[in-house]
């Protein structure tokens, strides 16, 4: 495709040949651009309609295509040729438009252009803006007010206030302002108050229809408080102590000390925060760290709100939000965009910029909050670590945790009920889930790997390589099953832009484990196993796995079902490690078809394994290499608390994704 496409476009990466498809299928495919801005820019998505469509759903289409749930007559299409045309000459300007009166015959558009299209707003005599406070934050902190094309910011303001019950306050200590939240900035602009609100909106959409969506109007109180800004600083040495790390600033970014004060250190991940009462200084450091290098690692910047933690209720339990924008097949982009939108946009992270930490870091002074993590399995056991390792500098140690899968197996989502994958729930509907969720607690796992030289007898002669330490939620695999990770996992490094969605991903793990149908390594003579201090003989296997969860390889029931006296039942949160064993990949696709289960070996609350060879191994689907030595599985402190989807949203949930039945 020799056009820029739109990068979030799922769309046009399934059309091969869009000519051939068109043909072979009577469907023709449309290139629409949201506005001037994805015109200049040459980024569109592509629409694919039957040739027989009328104007009405090929608008309808495009609207989709965008994620805008907007009245499709409210919008029109415009050839993007003609659009371009109609700017200087008049005449053009009512036969470039695609809407609910039908298609324009004249002028005809050549073979080049009359694919072409640009989504456009339709104009309105008067319109309802949502104008919020920026005093409270909550989702009912707005009111709503007509603007025509003769109201400016100022009629606005004066309405805006008195509905507020602000009308014996000096109106000329606020202001109207546009708050533009992108997925990588929020962008602020005070509007003058002669300006047409009206005039304001439109230009927006003109620009990108996107934009509108990800813009609010606050009535802000000008307030010359005392300047206070919070900024983070990552990239820096692990485990010094604050004097070390403050010594290291004024010597690379020579932080001025009036006015600059260390704050929170977070040694383990080499992060601190810098209180600033200089606006001037918090924009040098802000701009300086980004070019600046220690121990040959680039710094990181982030400047974080500040949570006005005296203002809230007791009962309020406010949200923290964090997304993958690269999970889902680029789902968690637009879920980005959306969560910012209905929430205050800075209690939602961007999990790629800086991690979990910088979301826990803003709400590390707030009694109560729920978190909601919008990613894989590998995405949950992130914020879940770094959960632990600042769980002592938070007032509230223990928040409770939800789900919204936008990965491949999604193990951990699937046992709370979550879900196998996003399937484009409304994010409205995801946040009534979250708030109806029960709270339960599960086990995690510390897994020391000690690498060490065994000697044929056995006995240690000595490290190889310093000890690692990871921490467990669903499983631990060892042999043919974290092969099959590894291999799925240097596949992807390979060509990730192949991996974005979970059909091409689960296709390339079949066929990675077509692969291996013909090796055998037998794990079992590689491997000595002791469960809670005693010795466990191991069968014929090429395979163990460890089960804190109910769930492996994409839902699969690895333990089974049926009672066995030998074994509890097993639980999230019985403080039981459930080994199995796989005798190889053809049963390991039997397993997951639901034909078998594997084999039952032992549970207990503390697993030591001798390793003798260097073997795959996998936590979480993470999987690596490891040397032989030793390894030990052990509780790794206080049970964490999750939430769980209640049946009643979980059976709504599925009876809304069910098809209609045809008449």
């Amino acid at each position: 495709m020799s056009e820029a496409s739109d990068e979030v476009d799922v769309a046009v990466a399934v059309i091969k040949d869009g000519s051939t498809a068109a043909a072979d299928s009577g469907r023709q495919f449309l290139k629409v651009f949201d506005g001037d801005d994805a015109v200049k820019r040459g980024c569109f998505r592509t629409v694919s309609v039957s040739k027989a469509t009328n104007n009405d759903e090929v608008v309808e289409a495009a609207l989709r295509a965008y994620y805008l749930p907007d009245d499709p007559l409210d919008f029109e299409l415009q050839e993007v040729g003609l659009h371009r045309a109609a700017h200087t000459d008049p005449s053009h300007s009512e036969e470039d438009v695609l809407n609910s009166n039908g298609l324009s015959q004249e002028p005809q558009p050549s073979e080049e252009q009359g694919e072409t299209w640009v989504l456009r707003a339709k104009d309105k005599f008067s319109e309802i803006l949502r104008v919020y406070q920026d005093w409270d934050r909550s989702d009912s902190s707005f009111v709503q007010v007509s603007v025509s094309e003769k109201i400016t910011a100022a009629t606005a303001l004066h309405e805006v206030l008195g509905r507020l019950g602000r009308q014996g306050d000096q109106e000329s200590s606020y202001s109207l302002q546009e708050v533009y939240m992108s997925n990588r900035q929020v962008m602020k602009q005070t509007l003058m108050p002669t300006e047409k609100v009206l005039d304001k909106v439109r230009e927006i959409r003109k620009v990108s229809l996107r934009q509108m969506h990800q813009t609010r109007f606050y009535v802000v109180e000008d307030r010359k408080a005392e300047v206070k800004v919070d900024l983070l600083i990552g990239g820096l040495p692990p485990l010094l102590d604050t004097q070390e790390y403050s010594n290291m600033l004024h010597e690379h970014m020579a932080i001025k000390s009036d006015v600059v004060s260390v704050g929170q250190v977070y040694g383990a991940q080499g992060w601190l925060s810098l209180q600033v009462s200089c606006f001037a200084e918090a924009e040098r450091i802000f701009m300086l760290a980004k070019d600046t290098t220690v121990s040959n690692k680039q710094l990181t910047s982030l400047v974080c709100p500040l949570i006005q933690v005296e203002s809230l209720c007791p009962e309020q339990q406010p949200l923290l939000v964090f997304v993958n924008p690269k999970s889902g097949g680029l789902k968690g982009r637009e879920l980005l965009h959306a969560f910012r939108k209905i929430l205050n946009p800075h209690q939602v992270f961007d999990i790629s910029n800086g991690g979990p930490l910088p979301g826990l870091h803003v709400f590390r002074d707030v009694p109560r909050f729920r978190v909601l993590v919008c990613g894989g399995d590998g995405s949950v056991g992130w914020v879940l670590s770094v959960l632990e390792t600042l769980r002592h500098k938070m007032v509230c140690k223990e928040p409770p945790l939800a789900i919204l899968p936008l990965g491949t197996g999604n193990d951990l989502s699937r046992v709370l009920r979550w879900g196998a994958g996003y399937s484009s729930e409304t994010p409205q509907s995801v946040l009534q889930s979250v708030e109806e969720a029960e709270e339960v607690l599960m086990d995690r796992w510390t897994i020391l790997l000690d690498a060490q030289d065994l000697s044929q007898s056995g006995t240690d002669n000595g490290y190889l390589e310093p000890a690692k330490i990871v921490q467990m939620n669903n499983y631990f695999g060892i042999g043919i099953d974290a092969e099959l990770s590894l291999d799925f996992h240097l596949a992807r490094e390979d060509d990730p832009d192949k991996f974005t969605s979970r059909f091409h991903n689960k296709g390339v793990y079949v066929k990675v484990g077509l692969q291996k149908m013909s090796y055998s390594r037998s794990l079992h003579k590689e491997l000595q196993l002791q469960v809670d201090f005693e010795t466990v003989p191991l069968p014929n296997i090429e395979g163990l796995i460890f089960l804190n969860i109910p769930s492996w390889g994409s839902g699969a029931d690895l333990w089974g079902s049926e009672s066995d006296a030998r074994f509890r039942k097993p639980s999230i949160d019985d403080g039981l490690v459930e080994v199995v064993g796989v005798t190889g990949v053809v049963h390991m696709g039997q397993v997951q078809s639901g034909l078998r289960c594997g084999i039952r070996i032992a549970q207990g609350n503390y697993i030591r394994l001798t390793v003798s060879k260097h073997v795959p191994v996998q936590v979480d689907g993470e999987p690596w290499i490891q040397p032989p030595g030793h390894i030990i599985i052990s509780a790794a402190g206080p049970k964490v608390r999750m939430l769980r989807k209640s049946k009643q949203r979980q059976k709504k949930h599925v009876s809304s994704t069910k098809d209609p039945p045809s008449s």
